[in-house]
């Protein structure tokens, strides 16, 4: 047998060659791959050996050769091709050991440049691979360390079954098409591209989906973002939240002051920004004091332990923070079901692009992360909101976008006072917001209210006044603006039209 060795990625290669050799297979092996196994006691044939033909070109041609695709394409049960095989003095791969160069690594750091990037496309290494894969019935493709040990053993046992061939040719061709999309999203000109290619490896195998009896995974790097300190894996429905959590308090940068958002069901039950984390807390639950149990809880600072002790009060699925002080999480670590999370990078940047399936399909468009400052505010009443209704009137704005539409929050410079979501009348909404923070003992005399999409008629407008709000914000565009403003005039309340809806669905 014969094994074609190039790496990239050296994980384990030393310690495979070695198994490999006392197997009685000969190695061929490329460049650097080939001085690593040389400085650990291994010799190996070089590619040039089995061509006749040196690598040319800084070595970007150097397995592009009949020689080697011959070797690895070979049928071993078409006696013909065994037969052409040895007419050209040429002999079969067995084993292909490839993985590629680091293009997604590369063009993760923010100042790649174009050059550098063009430089960690892979050509050859892809197709060595594809043409393993396309033979996997003769030749093992192997484009994974993690895969070693299996092949060793299967290689030991004579028993390489069929299912572990095909396994191992899926898994490659799956790394060269994640490879491929990487490369073809990064050169596409348009952040929507006329063909949407998608190459996510598997993050995690999950328990099931929203519910038992769905099976789920989850792909991409959403998990790199954070490191999780304490608790069961993450479900289906936790990462939804966790997300959900992340998106709205990245709204409120550390440098503001303290601020905590508490998530259900991805839809905000409460955000509160203070002096302290532990008053931010307590601003954040007054919203809401039923709907947290179970919930997610989200901070902009590391969790102290004044924090940890009111959190601890109540039974909480996830608490993800930049960190967490020593007591802090000694503390939140004794319930074995609470998830500790710490954010290591943020999850939200400009220019990405969201995905969600349909049937036959997916829908993408670009995530609604603009800054406050990207929107032209206009003050459309006779009277211009207060300083102090301008801030809760940007503290609402911030929270409405994470509610589900339709959005109602009614707000004050420092936190929500009533969140109304996903009713199918923003009257409705107004109302569920309203009866929220009567739930809760809240006044909304002389709040802020914001809602994420116009009022099409003014009783939303004479609604949110009657219930205590004096600074009204909305997209506006609606037929009868004039009617809404009139009314908001009428009873003396201040109103801004942002030009921007953000609805969420």
């Amino acid at each position: 047998m014969r094994a074609l060795i190039s790496v990239y990625d050296k994980t384990g290669v030393v310690a495979l060659a070695r198994s490999l050799i006392e197997l009685g297979v000969h190695i061929v092996s490329t460049g650097q791959t080939q001085r690593v196994l040389s400085e650990a006691g291994i010799s190996s044939l070089t590619v040039s050996d089995l061509t006749g033909f040196p690598e040319i070109l800084d070595g970007r041609v150097k397995t592009l050769h009949p020689a080697i695709h011959a070797g690895l394409l070979a049928r071993r049960d078409l006696p013909a091709h065994m037969v052409q095989l040895s007419e050209l003095g040429l002999a079969p791969i067995d084993i292909l050991v490839v993985n590629l160069y680091p293009f997604q690594q590369t063009v993760a750091r923010p100042d790649v440049t174009l050059a550098e990037a063009q430089e960690q496309i892979d050509i050859g290494g892809v197709a060595l691979l594809r043409a393993a894969a396309k033979n996997f019935n003769h030749v093992l493709p192997l484009c994974d360390p993690a895969d070693y040990p299996a092949v060793l053993a299967g290689l030991r046992n004579g028993d390489l079954s069929p299912d572990l061939r095909r396994r191992l040719a899926a898994k490659t061709f799956a790394h060269t098409a994640t490879y491929d999309a990487a490369i073809a999203m990064y050169l596409a000109a348009e952040a929507l591209p006329p063909t949407l290619t998608l190459g996510l490896p598997l993050a995690q195998a999950l328990r099931y989906g929203e519910n038992p009896h769905q099976p789920a995974a989850l792909y991409g790097s959403f998990l790199a973002h954070m490191t999780q300190l304490h608790g069961k894996e993450l479900s289906y429905n936790n990462i939804l939240d966790t997300a959900a959590a992340q998106e709205l308090i990245e709204e409120f940068p550390a440098g503001e002051g303290p601020t905590v958002a508490i998530v259900k069901h991805t839809n905000p039950c409460g955000v509160g920004r203070a002096a302290t984390l532990r008053a931010a807390w307590d601003a954040a639950f007054a919203t809401d004091r039923s709907a947290p149990f179970g919930g997610i809880i989200a901070a902009n600072q590391p969790v102290d332990l004044a924090l940890a002790e009111a959190i601890d009060e109540i039974f909480s699925e996830i608490v993800i923070a930049p960190g967490f002080a020593d007591d802090a999480l000694a503390l939140l670590q004794k319930k074995k079901n609470r998830r500790l999370l710490r954010l290591d990078r943020p999850v939200t940047r400009g220019g990405e692009v969201l995905v969600r399936s349909v049937p036959g399909g997916v829908l993408a468009q670009l995530a609604d992360r603009d800054p406050l400052d990207a929107e032209e505010w206009q003050v459309v009443t006779k009277r211009a909101p207060s300083d102090s209704e301008a801030q809760a009137l940007r503290f609402g704005w911030r929270v409405v976008k994470h509610v589900k539409s339709n959005a109602i929050v009614y707000a004050a410079a420092d936190r929500t006072l009533g969140i109304g979501a996903g009713q199918m009348s923003r009257v409705d909404s107004s109302r569920l917001a309203v009866w929220k923070a009567e739930q809760a003992g809240l006044s909304l005399v002389g709040s802020a209210v914001a809602s994420d999409a116009l009022f099409p008629f003014a009783d939303g407008v004479e609604a949110a006044v009657a219930a205590g709000a004096t600074a009204i914000i909305q997209p506006g565009g609606s037929v009868r603006d004039a009617e809404v403003i009139a009314a908001a005039d009428a009873a003396g309340a201040a109103m801004v039209f942002t030009g921007r809806r953000h609805f969420r669905h």
